[in-house]
Parts: structure tokens; sequence; C-alpha cells
């Protein structure tokens, strides 16, 4: 299936890429963020999309950092979108929020925790937009086949899908290759969620910790299976991200992660 997100083509050659920052901390970052991620894909040709998230709604402690909120966040992401130039997504959390979202954005993200939200998933659809839906933590690949027949239900057949992980007892993920093709089998893009992957849940007593010594890995790994998109969270400071930094990617690892997947690639192919 191949369709449009803003002004790229999915599936792409070669594959397309999801980066930004976990949470919208403030404007300047957000846009500094993506305008190093704009000049360096396309100088390597490689279709990106900008996102970062207006509300973290299921941070592992009350007092996290969520985020701008709805209105907030949107005007940012908006400003991303005119200013940098390149097509915008973020994750909703209650199916009200979807029409509005859709206002703005090219990509519309249902978060892995809400996956199997039935009303979640036919608000996204029914905005006429591009929807990605990222896999549950607790679901096996083969039960998104399920998700993706409650947002065909819609008529909307712009669907892409990622992979992040499994749940591997507590406070542990592990990805299982397999569901890449299985997931494939729907006929939609997939993408590997390649910093997700490596995320810890939990795993400092009031919020998540991460192992982003792996992310190169799992990446790689990704494409090798199949996957035709990746998905990055991207800070220029990890260490001092508001949200998720334990399994974000320096801006400084960026450009030779994204070189060595382009070799990949070429070799795959």
């Amino acid at each position: 299936m191949r369709f449009r997100i803003g002004n790229i083509q999915v599936p792409s050659d070669p594959f397309f890429l999801i980066a930004g920052p976990c949470v919208l901390e403030d404007l300047s970052l957000a846009m500094d963020v993506a305008l190093f991620m704009k000049e360096l894909t396309e100088r390597l040709a490689i279709p990106y999309i900008f996102k970062a998230s207006f509300d973290k709604a299921n941070r592992t402690s009350l007092s996290s950092f969520r985020g701008p909120g709805l209105e907030k966040g949107l005007e940012m992401l908006g400003r991303i979108k005119e200013e940098a130039g390149v097509p915008i997504t973020t994750d909703f959390h209650e199916p009200w929020q979807a029409e509005k979202v859709a206002e703005v954005v090219d990509l519309l993200q249902v978060p892995a925790f809400l996956s199997r939200q039935t009303d979640m998933l036919l608000a996204a659809g029914r905005t006429g937009k591009p929807v990605s839906v990222k896999k549950g933590q607790f679901l096996a690949p083969w039960d998104m086949k399920r998700v993706v027949e409650k947002i065909e239900s819609t008529g909307n057949k712009k669907i892409v899908l990622i992979e992040r992980g499994t749940f591997f007892g507590y406070g542990n993920l592990v990805v299982d290759f397999r569901s890449i093709p299985i997931m494939k089998e729907t006929g939609y893009p997939v993408v590997i969620d390649a910093t997700h992957s490596v995320q810890k849940p939990s795993a400092r007593g009031n919020a998540s910790g991460g192992e982003a010594r792996f992310i190169e890995t799992m990446a790689r790994a990704g494409l090798a299976a199949g996957a035709q998109g990746v998905f990055m969270e991207v800070h220029p400071a990890p260490d001092k991200a508001l949200s998720d930094g334990p399994n974000s990617l320096p801006l400084s690892r960026v450009e030779e992660l994204l070189q060595e997947l382009l070799r990949l690639w070429e070799a795959l192919k």
C-alpha cells in the first residue's frame, strides 16, 4: 500500500525516518532538532518526518514533565511544520483530540498503550489523515491485523505499523524480529522503533530507564528484518532531556548511524 505523508511517499526508497525529541520541551529546542534533522536527511536523501509529543500522558510518576499540552503543543508543532518545512507527527491520547491534532499534523500516532482502544483507532481513521499505530508491548504481532481492520472500517487505508518491543517480565522489553514480516502481511509499511525498543519501563523507580548503546543495533536489525522505516527519539543532550533521555540517541550520533543504515539498505537491495 503506497500513500503520502505530507510531501513524502511511503514506503520509500531509501527507508523513511521518523525522529525528534520525545516531548516538546520548548519551541527553541524542538525547532533546532527539526532544522538539524531536515538538513541532514536532505543531504542524505532520506525522507523525513519530525516527531514530538505535546503530552506524555503515561509518564511513570505524577511529578514527571508531561509537555506543553494540546493547544500550546499544536501551536508549536504548526510553527515547526511551517518554518522547518517538514511533515509532522505526534501522538494523541483521547478520541476527541484526533480532529484537532489532524488539523496540524500529517500523521496521527496512536500510542502503544492505546493500540487496542477501538474508539482511538476509529477517531484517527475518520480524520482521513495517515495513521501510525505502535504495537502494544502486550500484543502479539498477528494481533495488529485486528487493529488494521478497525482503522480500515472508516475507509482509511493510510496506515503505518510500528514495532517497539514486547514486555519481557518486569522492567524489560525485547524485540521479536519475526514481528516485522508478520505485520507486513497486512500490506502496510512497518517501522522499527529503535529507541523505545531499548527502554527499561519504570526501571528508575519514578521514571523509565533505557540502554541507548543498543539503539544502532536495533535500527540495523529492524531494516535487515524488512522494516521500511526507522523511528528514533533524538536529542542534543539526552542526559538533560525531560522525557526518555536514557533511550534517546544524541544528535552527535545520528549522521553516522544514518550513513550506516543507507549502506545496509543498498546491500539488502
